[in-house]
């Protein structure tokens, strides 16, 4: 063999090996978590806080809960809606089931409704997980995505319809604002909007720059609600 046929020779078999691990990795399926029961999503909608409303955000929920095992739960997204244009109000405690909610790694985050929205729920920067297992990047990381879309308030009911809090009822990715929680109840001061998962300040807007600039990246909690 010449010294050129021994560097083809080498060159394809690199090459070989560099294919099988690179399609090795791609067939690797996704992490998978059939038994959880709450989540918050590692991935915002395609346009900010504008879901096409509360069913384009459940849906959001219940594709990613499908990819990890768990697409036979009814996932719900934490959010309510305001009483505007003739809609009615949603509350978004009334739509995510009795719980009790475990994330993906087993640990309960909440016992009931009334547990979760009070000082006893076990939402924190360690707990905070996503569907995928990987935990939500809190105000110690570089990236920031702490700030998690509700349009809620403290004890999960809706606001009154005087002022937006919920970037039009979800169908909004431009001018709006919609309030949101801090997953890893961690904020700029020691207080009590700092420390809240669910009604921390107003976005600065609906579209996703407006949200990455607030904080956050329009990620959203999900909730088995069966």
């Amino acid at each position: 063999m010449t010294i050129q046929s021994r560097y083809v020779a080498v060159a394809a078999t690199l090459l070989t090996l560099t294919f099988s691990a690179t399609s090795s990795q791609a067939q690797q399926p996704a992490p998978q978590f059939p038994n959880m029961t709450f989540f918050i999503t590692s991935v915002g909608g395609p346009q900010g806080a504008n879901f096409g409303g509360l069913e384009g955000a459940d849906r959001h929920c219940q594709t990613l809960a499908a990819k990890a095992g768990a697409g036979s739960k009814t996932w719900r997204a934490y959010l309510s809606t305001q009483a505007v244009g003739g809609a009615t109000a949603v509350n978004a405690r009334d739509r995510i089931g009795k719980g009790p909610w475990v994330n993906p790694n087993g640990v309960q985050i909440a016992a009931s409704v009334e547990d979760l929205h009070s000082a006893n729920n076990k939402l924190t920067a360690e707990t905070s997980v996503a569907e995928n297992g990987k935990l939500i990047p809190s105000r110690l990381y570089t990236v920031n995505q702490h700030d998690i879309l509700t349009g809620t308030q403290a004890d999960g009911t809706a606001f009154p319809p005087d002022k937006d809090m919920t970037c039009g009822n979800w169908t909004k990715n431009g001018e709006g604002s919609a309030m949101v929680g801090h997953t890893d109840r961690m904020g700029l001061r020691d207080d009590a909007p700092s420390k809240s998962w669910n009604t921390s300040h107003p976005s600065r807007g609906c579209d996703l720059p407006a949200l990455v600039t607030t904080g956050g990246v329009g990620l959203l909690y999900c909730f088995a609600a069966n």
